[in-house]
Parts: structure tokens; sequence; C-alpha cells
């Protein structure tokens, strides 16, 4: 992991805010492929996988630890995550199965 060695607060900040961005950008992109994921599936509860979500948790809790960054952090918030583009897969499986 690359950090860059700031000299003053404004240039922390725009450290921070480039990787705001790039963080957004990321989570975009990751909903993106949600959606296209959704054209495959047969069932609403094959949207819901519940074994599927656990290991995607297990996976960025253990990558977390790896980092030296709080677990409990990270599960927060790929559960507000996954709930939310489950709910955006679920819209995308119903539009795509009313064509």
């Amino acid at each position: 992991m690359d950090i860059i060695e700031c000299n003053t607060l404004e240039e922390a900040r725009a450290e921070i805010d480039k990787l705001d961005d790039a963080i957004v950008t990321l989570i975009a992109k990751r909903n993106a492929y949600i959606k296209q994921i959704a054209h495959f599936k047969n069932s609403i509860e094959e949207v819901k996988n519940e074994e599927r979500i656990k290991d995607v948790i297990s996976t960025a809790r253990s990558r977390a630890i790896a980092l030296g960054l709080s677990p409990n952090l990270i599960n927060d918030l790929y559960v507000r995550m996954i709930n939310a583009m489950v709910e955006s897969e679920i819209a995308e499986f119903k539009n795509a199965k009313t064509y």
C-alpha cells in the first residue's frame, strides 16, 4: 500500500479527496456488475444468496485484518452496501423479467 507523506493538512485532505472519489467510483462499478448479474439469475431467492453474501463479507473482513483495518468497520460498510445492492439487483431482475 503506497501512502504519500504529506507535509500539510491541505495535502493530506487532497489525498483523502482523491481516495474518496476512487472509492465512490469503485462502488458504482461494483453496482453496475451487480445489475448485470441480475440477468443471469432465475429467482429472487438467487438474488438473495445468503451464502455468497457471507463469503463476500468474510473475505472483506479478512482483507481488512491483513491491512490493519477494523474488520467491524468493513463488516458494517459491506452489510449496508450489499443490502442496498441486493435491492438494486432485485429491481433489475424484476425489470429484466418483464421484457
